[in-house]
């Protein structure tokens, strides 16, 4: 008997999906980079992961239906901001759609000239190396150029719908 060659179709629903895939608690990040007009852009962004040692790599992933993709796939450079448990509002801010996600918001320039929040709990500078299509997303893996971290910041988490911080077991 040969292997299947293919998933067979889901045996649940979209909602049913979305619901199990929030049980996994997950660090929020806002991931940023620069047009090639100079603007800033970024979004609120929980598909974040380490991939690599040697080289330094990490991923997260960007839906096709996103009006930044095009930026995000053609730039050199993106950061991603690993947020600290007092930027909660940050978060919700830059998950909002057509908002102005960037008055107000402190930051520095980077490698590539993308944008560093300031407060993040860690920060990681990346070179856009490689995207991979794959469903209603892309990934991408990018290669750490610099690393920054706030020692002592509490993380700030997502679980279930709604932001928490860490309390030690």
């Amino acid at each position: 008997m040969s292997p299947p060659t293919q998933a067979q179709p889901p045996a649940f629903s979209l909602r049913e999906f979305r619901s199990a895939l929030g049980m996994f608690a997950t660090g929020v990040t806002i991931v940023t980079a620069t047009t090639a007009e100079g603007k800033p852009i970024g979004l609120t962004a929980n598909s974040f992961n380490s991939v690599s040692l040697e080289p330094p790599l990490v991923l997260w992933s960007l839906a096709r239906a996103a009006a930044s993709l095009p930026a995000f796939s053609t730039g050199s450079h993106y950061a991603i901001n690993i947020l600290a448990a007092d930027q909660k509002l940050l978060a919700e801010k830059f998950a909002l759609k057509g908002a102005d996600r960037w008055n107000g918001v402190e930051f520095t320039r980077g490698c590539g000239n993308a944008p560093l929040l300031t407060g993040a709990a860690a920060v990681f500078e990346c070179f856009n190396r490689s995207r991979y299509e794959e469903g209603d997303h892309v990934i991408f893996v990018g290669e750490v150029e610099r690393v920054s971290s706030r020692p002592g910041a509490a993380p700030l988490l997502f679980h279930g719908g709604r932001f928490y911080t860490e309390l030690p077991l």
